[in-house]
């Protein structure tokens, strides 16, 4: 399984974002897939997942600000950003719980497939 995450970039506060992972490996309609961010020196931590069926759950630092979309065409689920803050500054991974159609987690360690991360930076 290998993942894509791509879209991160240098924006200034208030500004949005469209992150990307594209999959290979696993059909994402068949599992969970989750966004996850880390800046240094701190623990990752959930950002937002989707599942199998298209339910979706954030946590409470980016609700209302983002959306977790699917592509299943394209196999890629997306993550818009809006309403950026300096706070949201980490490099964000997508993450794949390889139990078909299983439940959302928040713990990252319960994911098994990892992509590169994209680093987000949002200046104030």
């Amino acid at each position: 399984v290998q993942l894509q995450a791509s879209g991160g970039g240098l924006v200034q506060a208030g500004g949005s974002l469209r992150l990307s992972c594209a999959a290979s490996g696993r059909t994402l309609s068949d599992y969970v897939t989750g966004w996850f961010r880390q800046d240094p020196g701190k623990e990752r931590e959930f950002v937002a997942a989707i599942d199998w069926s298209g339910y979706r759950t954030y946590d409470a630092s980016v609700k209302g600000r983002s959306t977790i979309s699917r592509d299943n065409a394209k196999n890629t689920v997306h993550l818009q950003l809006n309403s950026l803050k300096p706070e949201d500054t980490a490099i964000y991974s997508c993450a794949v719980d390889d139990k078909y159609r299983g439940d959302i987690y928040v713990s990252f360690y319960l994911y098994e497939y990892w992509g590169q991360g994209t680093q987000v930076t949002v200046s104030s």
